[in-house]
C-alpha cells in the first residue's frame, strides 16, 4: 500500500454531559489536543474542516484558536459529516494546495431526540421528550427485516450491545462506562423491536480533531505517523433499502455503505483480511451487525456464530468497536467519526491501555453510516 496523506496528530474532548461548556469551547480542547500531539502549533495550520450539527458556525472555534487568517470550511452530512470533514481536509492535500490542515467535529445534543417535530413526523411531542427519536422506528424495521432474512436473533443484538458497554467500561473518554450484561439489555424497555433502549447510542456532547499532512513530511512531526491509504464518501443508489426509505423495493440493491467500502478498498489495495481492528456505525446494535457484512468482513448471517464465539471483542479475530462504540460513547454527530479515527491511530501506534489490541495490528478500518443514506469509510495502516 502506499499513501499520500499522513495522521500525525489526534485529539479528543471526552464524549458525556457537559453543562456550561459550549461545542466551540470542547473542539478547541480537541484541537489544543491533536495539535500537542503532532508537535505544532495553531499558527502552522494552513486549513481546516470543520463538522457540527449542533453548532452554529462552527469555524468560530478560531476565535479561540487564534485569528489566523487561513480557510475554515464548515461540513454536514447527517452521521457522515466527520467522515465528509476528512475526506475533504486529504483531498486538499492531495490536491497540493496545503501540506498541513486539521479536521475537528464537535457537537452539543441534548438528552433524547435529535428532532421530534408532529409537523414532519406526525408523533407526539412526548415521544421525542422520552428519548424516542422518530428514527428507531427505522432501525428496528431494517434490524427486523435482516434477522428474517438472514437467521439472526434478538440474543445477538444483545451480546453486541453489552461487548460495547464492557469495552467502554475501559474507555476514560468515554460516556457511558457502567459494563451491562445481555440479561440487563434485554429486560430494558423496548422502543422499537427487536431493539431495546439499551441497544441503541444516546446524543451527547462531544469532539475530536486530527492533523493531516503530506505523508512525505510526516516524519517532521511524529516518529509513528499513521497513514490514510483512503477514505470515501457514498450516498445511497435507487432500490436500496435505508431508514427513511417510504417503500420497501421490488429489487433491492446494496446500501451506501457497501459502495464505500469498496470504492475504499480499492483505493487501499486491500481486502477485509487485512483489517486488525475495526470501528463500525453502531447507532444501534443491530447496525453493528448489518455493518459487518456490508463491509465485507463475514457474509450476511455469519454474524451468529462470529459474536457467539466472541469474535468482536478486543483478543477476537475481528475486534470491532474496540473504545465501546456509539453506543457506550453516544454521538455527538459532528465528532462521532473523528472519534473512531482517534481510537484506530491509537491502536495502530499501541496507545490503547487496556483495550489495546493485541499482536501489534498495522491496518485499521473506520465507517459512518448517516440516514437517510449516506455513507463514509476511511482505512488506515501503520
Amino acid at each position: 500500500m502506499s499513501a499520500d496523506v499522513a495522521i500525525v496528530g489526534v485529539g479528543l474532548h471526552p464524549f458525556g454531559r457537559f453543562p456550561g461548556v459550549s461545542g466551540i469551547e470542547m473542539g478547541a480542547v480537541a484541537i489544543r489536543r491533536a495539535l500537542a500531539d503532532a508537535g505544532v502549533e495553531w499558527g502552522d495550520i494552513q486549513f481546516a474542516f470543520g463538522g457540527s450539527y449542533e453548532v452554529d458556525n462552527p469555524d468560530a472555534v478560531v476565535a479561540l484558536m487564534g485569528l489566523t487568517g487561513i480557510p475554515f470550511t464548515d461540513v454536514y452530512n447527517g452521521c457522515a459529516t466527520a467522515a465528509s470533514a476528512l475526506t475533504l481536509a486529504a483531498q486538499t492535500i492531495r490536491l497540493g494546495e496545503c501540506d498541513l490542515g486539521i479536521a475537528v467535529g464537535m457537537d452539543k445534543h441534548l438528552p433524547g431526540a435529535f428532532s421530534a417535530d408532529p409537523a414532519l413526523y406526525a408523533c407526539p411531542s412526548w415521544y421525542g421528550e422520552q428519548g424516542q427519536f422518530t428514527t428507531t422506528k427505522f432501525f428496528g424495521m431494517k434490524i427486523n427485516k435482516y434477522m428474517q432474512d438472514h437467521g439472526v436473533s434478538q440474543s445477538t443484538l444483545a451480546k453486541v450491545a453489552a461487548k460495547n458497554y464492557r469495552n467502554g467500561s475501559l474507555n476514560e473518554n468515554a460516556f457511558r462506562r457502567k459494563p451491562l450484561s445481555e440479561e440487563e439489555i434485554l429486560a430494558s424497555p423496548l422502543l422499537n423491536y427487536p431493539l431495546t433502549q439499551y441497544m441503541f447510542c444516546s446524543p451527547d456532547e462531544g469532539a475530536a480533531a486530527v492533523v493531516l499532512c503530506k505523508a512525505e513530511h510526516a516524519r517532521r512531526y511524529t516518529d509513528n505517523p499513521i497513514y490514510l491509504r483512503a477514505s470515501t464518501v457514498r450516498t445511497r443508489r435507487l432500490g436500496a433499502f435505508e431508514v427513511h426509505s417510504p417503500w420497501l423495493p421490488m429489487e433491492q440493491t446494496a446500501g451506501p455503505t457497501v459502495d464505500a467500502s469498496r470504492a475504499a478498498y480499492e483505493a487501499a489495495g486491500i481486502g477485509p483480511a487485512d483489517v486488525d481492528v475495526i470501528q463500525l456505525q453502531d447507532t444501534d446494535a443491530g447496525a453493528e451487525v448489518i455493518h459487518l457484512a456490508e463491509n465485507g468482513f463475514c457474509a450476511d448471517g455469519d454474524q451468529e456464530k462470529l459474536v457467539a464465539e466472541g469474535a468482536l471483542e478486543i483478543d477476537g479475530s475481528l475486534p470491532v468497536n474496540t473504545d465501546g462504540g456509539l453506543i457506550a460513547n453516544g454521538e455527538p454527530i459532528g465528532a462521532s467519526g473523528l472519534r473512531q479515527v482517534h481510537e484506530v491511530v491509537r491502536q495502530l501506534r499501541g496507545q490503547a491501555g487496556e483495550r489495546q489490541v493485541p499482536d501489534n495490528p498495522k491496518v485499521g478500518y473506520t465507517q459512518l453510516y448517516g440516514a437517510p443514506g449516506t455513507a463514509g469509510v476511511s482505512i488506515l495502516s501503520r
